[in-house]
């Protein structure tokens, strides 16, 4: 019979949460077919209102945290400016949208979807105005403003010009991190799965919070854990713009990559040049990239990474092999079956299905599942109503 228990642990004292027991995440859980449930809570800041336009306070997040949201409504055009202002749902804002020829628009995290900020076009002194703003773009039309986290992304037509431009938010939430602080304490390497990307083909919406949770990690480990942490930062995404990375990183180090195709190279030089003990890398999608992860999980080094992927195979390391008549007789199977080719370099997969509904892979045992045609166990991690955080383990991926 399936066993249930339940446990609170408070994040408002003083004193840490003990580590995870031996029970957690573990194989002997596994085998044993039990399914733990915890919740997590921890208590709300006060609200209060801060001078000018300094910061956005995240109420729905129960974190109080200075986005710096007017670095990026400087770049717009005046009106846009204070529409956003006096926007109650400017802590939910996602991005702004500019588009030559089209009303502008705003779009929000949940179900707050998107609006017109006017209903006149967005002319092209208009568009001008914030390119020359946030300054050059780099090689993959992303820049940033510095000393933010915000991100702007330009849409060119076929002779180059910029037509369009995404403005992302950028903000250093902190709410996610219990829901991955445990795993941590492993030490081991961990993968996240975002935005159109799934161990079982599912779509995840953009927004999901995964560079947001890995600038998160960074900062634990580096602050908490006293972990040597290099960021190999391609976009600058995770560390923000400027020389001088964003204090939401903590005491991690920060290697910009001058261009996407370098940072695998960049990846392996971290390595070589600064023995760092984990490596945190944002949107690993390259074969290149792929063989640095191997060889840096081969000379003892955490990873924290993420990737896009929408089937079994895109997380890498399957082979064909053909097995003997008595090896084929005794698994009951056929004598060419797929199997993983070594232990896998990201011993934890997260998938990121939504913002606060993840599930949590033990990558060997779910890819062995998979391919022998039956459903993973896994770990669900959500949040409930009021925000705390609810585990369930182990359930049947459905």
């Amino acid at each position: 019979m399936m066993a249930a228990c339940s446990t609170s642990v408070s994040l408002t004292s003083a004193t840490p949460p003990p580590p995870p027991q031996a029970h957690c995440l573990s194989s002997h859980a596994l085998h044993k077919n039990t399914l733990f449930s915890s919740t997590i809570g921890f208590a709300r800041p006060q609200c209060h209102r801060c001078c000018g336009v300094t910061s956005s306070r995240i109420e729905n997040s129960h974190a109080l945290i200075d986005d710096d949201i007017h670095a990026l409504l400087q770049i717009l055009p005046h009106d846009l400016r204070h529409n956003l202002l006096d926007d109650s749902n400017r802590h939910d804002l996602m991005e702004v949208i500019l588009d030559v020829g089209r009303p502008p628009q705003a779009c929000y995290f949940g179900d707050l979807g998107r609006r017109r900020l006017r209903t006149t076009e967005v002319s092209e002194e208009e568009l001008e105005y914030a390119q020359n703003a946030i300054g050059e773009l780099g090689g993959d039309n992303r820049a940033g403003i510095v000393g933010t986290l915000h991100r702007i992304s330009a849409i060119r037509n076929r002779k180059g010009k910029v037509i369009g431009l995404t403005c992302r938010v950028g903000r250093p939430h902190r709410e996610n991190m219990d829901m991955v602080k445990d795993l941590l304490e492993y030490g081991k390497s961990i993968l996240f799965l975002g935005r159109q990307a799934s161990i079982a083909s599912r779509p995840v919406r953009p927004g999901a919070g995964k560079t947001t949770v890995m600038r998160g990690i960074s900062r634990v480990l580096s602050d908490e854990h006293l972990k040597r942490v290099v960021i190999v930062d391609t976009s600058n995404e995770i560390g923000g713009d400027g020389d001088i990375p964003h204090p939401a990183i903590g005491g991690a180090r920060r290697l910009q990559v001058s261009e996407p195709c370098m940072q695998h190279k960049v990846m392996i030089e971290a390595v070589e040049n600064h023995m760092p003990e984990v490596i945190v890398v944002d949107e690993i999608g390259t074969e290149a990239e792929v063989r640095a992860c191997c060889t840096i999980a081969q000379r003892g080094v955490m990873l924290i990474g993420s990737a896009h992927g929408k089937r079994i195979e895109d997380i890498g390391g399957l082979e064909t092999v053909v097995l003997g008549d008595q090896e084929a007789r005794t698994r009951n199977c056929k004598k060419s079956v797929t199997e993983r080719r070594a232990d896998p370099t990201f011993p934890f997969l997260i998938e990121m299905r939504e913002r606060h509904n993840w599930v949590v892979h033990r990558s060997d045992k779910s890819v062995d599942a998979l391919l022998q045609g039956k459903k993973p166990l896994v770990e669900v991690r959500r949040r409930d109503e009021q925000f705390n955080v609810v585990m369930e383990r182990w359930k049947t991926d459905d």
